[in-house]
């Protein structure tokens, strides 16, 4: 998850304790909240885990349908696109550039990738030298185009399209900031499954931490979906909420579970994290309180499912599942997004579905790739 969500960006209580539980965090504080030991079989709240395990099944699914375009514009030749990443140590970021890459080749257009290294002041200098080459668009990967806004005032005014990878909240068109469109999946849909994989894990019974940075609004707000979604079920408990801003995570996140696990001890049996970069850094501090890495606290990451946590995920390590984002199929609509903008078409409005993965159903795989997206732009572009 890059920094605007991160991005990602961007979890639960009983009935009693809701309230408590949506108070919002201070940077780098925790709030608690009920708990109870969770019951092993006897199921907390069965309407509520029946609708969950159905949506997790179909979450699972690795072979799903193409539900994306199969109409649109042919391809135009000789453009060039400039991706102006957030980071290119973000592997969401470098996920979907090189699916943006890809995709290019296939449409023979040329594709420049600038980094902005992660801080202000070179994303904007990013920014400017990607308006220096007067490329026919340009990608905001990654970060908030409020950052930038001087430079996308700029794009505005020489009519440049500007496609957002996980740059506002919302995908599809944006008004303010004026981007042709943004992709990203839907917030209230990874908070959702996230919090349905949990209640069908537990079979309705978990006490539950959750992990977020308060300091993003796009993560602030998927942890309180996240909670919302999870409050829906009675047999789960809130122990504790833990703000600590992603920038942060390796110095303070070891520390905070140590303390979880002092308090809260066995349970403490599932974690939900708005990013999966919180699970790597929690990962030492688990170990050597002796937890195993296939136990509990059975975590799943909320966030774009980047390599490492697929590998904590597949060699059963101190995370269990994760909601990945499409990468590479993300970057290939940013470019047919660019085409139905050089063609003067409106966007597609074609919003990825939310996917879970697990070490039953990733085939070992680093990524989620899912099939059908490369015929479907290449008979689209008349490839």
């Amino acid at each position: 998850m890059h920094p605007n969500r991160q991005t990602a960006l961007g979890l639960t209580v009983a009935v009693a304790v809701v309230a408590a539980a949506l108070v919002g965090c201070e940077r780098g504080t925790s709030t608690g909240g009920g708990s109870s030991a969770p019951g092993p079989t006897t199921a907390g709240c069965p309407a509520v885990l029946a609708g969950a395990q159905a949506a997790v099944q179909r979450a699972m699914k690795t072979n799903p349908a193409w539900h994306g375009p199969t109409r649109g514009p042919r391809a135009v030749p000789g453009k060039s696109i400039v991706y102006v990443a957030q980071t290119m140590t973000n592997p969401g970021v470098a996920g979907a550039a090189k699916g943006v890459r890809e995709a290019a080749r296939a449409l023979g257009w040329n594709v420049r990738v600038i980094d902005g290294q992660g801080t202000p002041a070179g994303i904007q200098a990013a920014f400017s030298q990607a308006l220096a080459l007067q490329p026919s668009g340009i990608v905001i990967g990654g970060f908030d185009p409020k950052l930038t806004s001087q430079q996308v005032a700029k794009a505005n005014a020489r009519h440049i399209p500007l496609i957002g990878w996980h740059a506002v909240d919302s995908p599809g068109p944006s008004k303010d900031p004026e981007l042709f469109s943004n992709i990203t999946t839907r917030v209230r849909n990874v908070a959702k499954i996230s919090a349905d994989w949990v209640i069908t894990h537990a079979h309705g019974h978990a006490g539950v931490v959750v992990f977020t940075d308060a300091s993003i609004p796009f993560a602030r707000n998927k942890s309180e979906l996240i909670k919302k979604g999870l409050a829906t079920c009675d047999g789960v408990r809130l122990l504790a909420e833990e703000n600590i801003p992603i920038p942060d995570t390796s110095s303070r996140t070891p520390q905070q579970v140590s303390s979880l696990l002092s308090r809260f001890r066995d349970r403490w049996t599932y974690s939900v994290a708005i990013n999966d970069v919180y699970f790597a850094d929690a990962a030492p501090a688990l170990r050597a309180a002796g937890k195993k890495g296939a136990g509990a606290p059975f975590n799943i990451g909320a966030g774009d499912g980047d390599p490492s946590a697929f590998q904590r995920i597949n060699s059963r390590q101190f995370q269990a599942a994760t909601v990945p984002e499409p990468l590479s199929q993300q970057g290939w609509q940013i470019l047919d997004e660019f085409n139905r903008a050089f063609s003067g078409e409106p966007p597609s409005g074609y919003v990825a579905p939310v996917h879970i993965s697990t070490a039953a159903n990733s085939g070992g795989a680093t990524t989620w790739d899912p099939p059908g997206y490369r015929a479907a732009y290449l008979n689209i572009w008349g490839k």
